[in-house]
């Protein structure tokens, strides 16, 4: 029996050190109905608590996944109609049933052969190097209600000395606060395990200062959340409000889009940009709705008309339109947009102002612009433009100024690519004018943002990723009010990343923040998280349990019994439901 055991522990040892070695692949099969992946330790909620940074092995059940019932009845009644591609309608779309845990006393198998595969004391197993930690999904079959069991080595060198075993044991959402343990309890069962009589604890906690909110019972739910995470020491009690003396992290992710941002019409403006950038790409363009019930023609005729009847300077003009703007803001919107309205938009940004409002077809662009350089060869406009001007348009104006115009063929892409060219060149303006004067970066920062040298598509994926950083920026400083030397730090954040990764919304950025800034917004509410942790010993030795309680499920494989909700929004309700889980740690000393 004992030859046995160990002759499938030196199996498994195996096929986890060849899967371990072989960096192509992230799944393999062990036995039958068994998946063991690599992941990183911070991508599962559990293992995250105590392998955030580290690669893993993940085993769950195999299972295959099923077609909709539907679906095959509807391919069914496809193929019936005689349809000659038979092979396309037996195509029938899969159901993912997402991970499936294997029964707890399997998952004790896999890390007892984990366990003695790494005891350097073990026959034949004498020098391995360690392994990955194992982490095993369980189906809560034991009274304990486990549903994780992880293992992970203990090293003196390059020696292993031993295995830290952990278990994961998870209940159903309430609100009952009399069910939950209480500090001393949990101390008392991290004792059982652990006799030494120096003991720590430490206290985390994690809010939502933004994103879905509650409006009469109904959620609207949100792409953008900034949540702080809070650690401090010396916890009293379960549940215990964050001192203001912890330690507290920003976690920021912000979509471009959202409506209730003050730069939602800025974003609009961007969206057409795109558009015309997409269409060149792709040849197709599904033109927006036009903000402008004149046509773009018409629009265009009427702003020559009037340059060329007004007495005034344009750079009076612009300067007059910004600073009514500013006197008539007629919603919040306006207000904000009145830091990016610049008193000094000269000819070709207000062009592209009215242009971007009314295009709907290639035809609009070729024909507007054909009106402008006919009125510039003919001298009946002298219009203003900034010296730093780029855009092909700027550069005809320019000549104007000496009454020799190149001849420009308005065919083609030609039209599409002045006008794109007209768009990157006023917002690029707008972003550097507002981001410059609230003095959160300057102008040798932006270089990267800013450079014409490169196409026009990686043009506009630059000014995006400027936005997006501009989202961030002003959602952090109007709905949160962070004060000037958090946003500086932030835009320097935003700016280094950018400067080397890809446009990704998805990305959180952090911050380090004092907890008395954003004291009202969380002292009052309930966390999405609240977690304790016990520990004893020191470095790897060192040994932990923990107690975590939350709005979601710690687990995605097990579906829990309760009679509550599985999540509230920011703390919408009374009294928060939450689902508790307790992790405990116990170390194995080889000989």
């Amino acid at each position: 029996m004992g030859l046995k055991v160990i002759s499938s522990a030196e199996e498994f040892l195996n096929l986890l050190r060849s899967f371990q070695d072989e960096e192509s692949s992230n799944s393999c099969a062990y036995e039958e109905d068994i998946q063991i992946s690599k992941l990183r330790g911070d991508t599962v909620s559990a293992v995250n608590m105590y392998c955030a940074n580290q690669t893993v092995f993940v085993c769950e059940k195999t299972v295959p996944k099923i077609s909709d019932p539907e679906d095959e009845e509807m391919t069914e009644t496809s193929n019936c109609a005689g349809d000659d591609d038979s092979d396309d309608g037996a195509k029938v779309p899969l159901t993912d049933l997402g991970p499936q845990p294997l029964p707890v006393t399997k998952a004790r198998q896999l890390l007892s052969w984990y366990t003695l595969a790494q005891n350097a004391g073990g026959s034949a197993l004498d020098n391995t190097p360690a392994l990955h930690p194992l982490w095993v999904r369980c189906d809560m079959s034991d009274p304990a209600g486990t549903t994780w069991f992880g293992a992970e080595t203990v090293c003196l060198g390059n020696k292993v000395t031993g295995v830290k075993l952990f278990s994961v044991t998870c209940k159903g959402s309430t609100v009952d606060k009399r069910s939950l343990i209480t500090l001393e309890d949990l101390k008392q069962e991290h004792k059982k395990r652990h006799h030494q009589t120096s003991t720590g604890i430490k206290g985390s906690a994690r809010f939502n200062l933004f994103g879905s909110t509650v409006v009469e019972n109904t959620t609207i739910e949100s792409q953008s959340s900034v949540t702080a995470d809070f650690k401090w020491s010396h916890v009293e009690s379960i549940l215990e409000i964050p001192p203001l003396s912890s330690t507290a992290t920003l976690n920021i992710k912000i979509a471009s889009g959202d409506m209730r941002s003050p730069m939602f019409e800025i974003y609009r403006e961007l969206e057409f940009l795109q558009t015309l950038a997409d269409g060149l790409k792709t040849g197709e363009t599904e033109w927006m709705e036009p903000l402008e019930s004149m046509s773009a023609v018409n629009l265009t005729k009427a702003y020559l008309k009037e340059l060329h009847k007004s007495p005034q300077t344009l750079r009076d003009h612009a300067a007059k339109t910004a600073e009514t703007t500013k006197l008539n803001p007629e919603t919040d919107t306006a207000i904000f947009n009145s830091f990016l309205e610049r008193g000094d938009l000269d000819f070709v940004e207000q062009l592209w102002v009215r242009m971007r409002k009314s295009i709907t077809s290639y035809q609009d662009i070729g024909d507007c612009l054909k009106l402008v350089t006919e009125a510039l060869r003919l001298g009946d406009i002298k219009p203003w433009i900034h010296r730093d001007s780029s855009s092909s348009l700027s550069k005809l104006i320019l000549q104007s100024y000496h009454q020799q115009i190149d001849h420009v063929s308005l065919t083609g892409v030609t039209p599409v690519n002045m006008l794109l060219e007209m768009g990157l060149d006023k917002m690029r303006k707008d972003y550097i004018n507002y981001l410059i004067g609230e003095q959160l970066t300057t102008l040798n920062h932006l270089c990267y943002y800013l450079s014409t040298e490169v196409d026009l598509q990686e043009q506009v994926t630059r000014l995006r990723k400027l936005h997006h950083l501009l989202e961030i920026i002003v959602t952090c400083s109007t709905f949160l009010g962070l004060p000037y030397d958090r946003l500086f730090l932030l835009t320097q954040s935003c700016l280094q990343h950018y400067k080397t990764s890809p446009y990704d919304e998805e990305h959180e950025f952090k911050l380090q923040i004092k907890p008395a800034l954003i004291s009202h917004f969380y002292q009052k509410e309930h966390p999405i998280m609240w977690g304790v942790e016990v520990s004893s010993g020191h470095g790897p030795r060192e040994v932990r349990t923990s107690y975590q309680l939350s709005e979601r499920p710690l687990v995605d494989h097990v579906i829990f019994e309760t009679d509550y909700p599985n999540e509230t929004v920011n703390g919408d309700s009374e009294d928060p439901a939450f689902f508790s889980a307790m992790v405990c740690c116990s170390l194995v000393n080889f000989a």
